[in-house]
């Protein structure tokens, strides 16, 4: 890999952990290995770097995700513009059976969060769009303007863990009965007045999440995704993980540590836990302080790694 394609994907979006991703995947030069987030392609470049005959699949359903892939010139790599939802189904595709290590970098990229035409930053005046697949029929403005107050009520709660939940959907409704809600600025102002004072910025910022993750499914894609890693995963294989809410994080370490997403963990007639993943990591590892300060998104990382038992 030239040095200039590592500086455009961190232009793109600066790979968070990125040491740490690699540690963790404990890269064998002749594996195949799956970014399922690819973004600017800073995981998958750095990965490419250590393979010598191996493979790299990459996915991401992101439009100007695949324009960067387009950039990467290499025997190695196989980009699927895709959700991760379907990974087994692609890897299928591609004649793959058994994967070596598969990186998660979840959430959102820093180049989607400064593209104002796509909704997703509280910052910037844009349309309610907030689709990472541009070719999806849900946006933040059909959720806002046609979902039942009970159903907002829901999405506010749960995804956006809003303690005035109920009173942010019962706003949105009152508005949209005037006028449809359009841009990202028509839903702070609806919510000025109810976000806590001096702590506006992470209101909306809660806000926006909840309505991200329900325009994209990211719950239920997560769900979808980790339910697969275990088939898909060669014994000794690597998961590494890096969410960046406390709900993805949960569920990771659930389905790390007892093989599903809710529940306890099940054990066999003497007694061993039924699981496909062993924890490497007993607690999430965070950025280091100097990581933080240069790259912000990194604050609110955690990044969670096991082998295939």
């Amino acid at each position: 890999m030239t040095r200039n394609s590592q500086l455009a994907a961190r232009s793109y979006h600066e790979p968070v952990m990125l040491q740490a991703c690699m540690e963790g995947l404990q890269i064998n030069p002749e594996g195949v290995y799956v970014d399922i987030t690819f973004g600017g392609g800073g995981h998958s470049l750095a990965i490419l770097e250590k393979l010598k005959g191996g493979k790299l699949i990459a996915f991401d359903q992101d439009e100007d995700a695949r324009k960067e892939a387009e950039k990467i010139h290499h025997r190695s790599f196989t980009f699927c513009q895709a959700n991760f939802r379907y990974m087994n189904q692609f890897l299928k595709l591609h004649g793959v059976t058994k994967v070596n290590g598969i990186l998660a970098d979840l959430g959102i990229s820093s180049h989607q969060i400064d593209s104002a035409e796509r909704g997703f930053s509280t910052r910037f005046e844009g349309p309610l769009d907030m689709r990472m697949d541009q070719r999806a029929k849900n946006t933040a403005a059909k959720i806002l303007n046609e979902y039942s107050e009970e159903e907002l009520h829901r999405i506010f709660g749960m995804y956006g863990e809003l303690k005035n939940a109920k009173t942010a959907a019962k706003k949105v409704v009152e508005q949209r009965k005037k006028s449809p809600l359009q841009t990202t600025l028509d839903l702070k102002a609806v919510l000025q007045s109810i976000a806590p004072r001096g702590r506006e910025n992470k209101y909306f910022a809660q806000v926006f999440q909840a309505l991200r993750i329900e325009v994209n499914e990211e719950m239920q894609a997560l769900e979808d995704f980790l339910h697969q890693c275990g088939d898909a995963m060669e014994k000794s294989g690597r998961l590494v993980v890096m969410s960046y809410h406390s709900l993805e994080d949960r569920l990771v370490k659930n389905y790390i540590n007892t093989g599903k997403m809710f529940g306890e963990v099940e054990k066999d007639f003497f007694g061993n836990k039924i699981r496909p993943f062993d924890a490497i990591t007993r607690k999430p590892v965070e950025a280091s302080a100097k990581e933080i300060e240069e790259n912000r998104r990194a604050r609110s990382a955690k990044l969670r790694i096991a082998e295939r038992s």
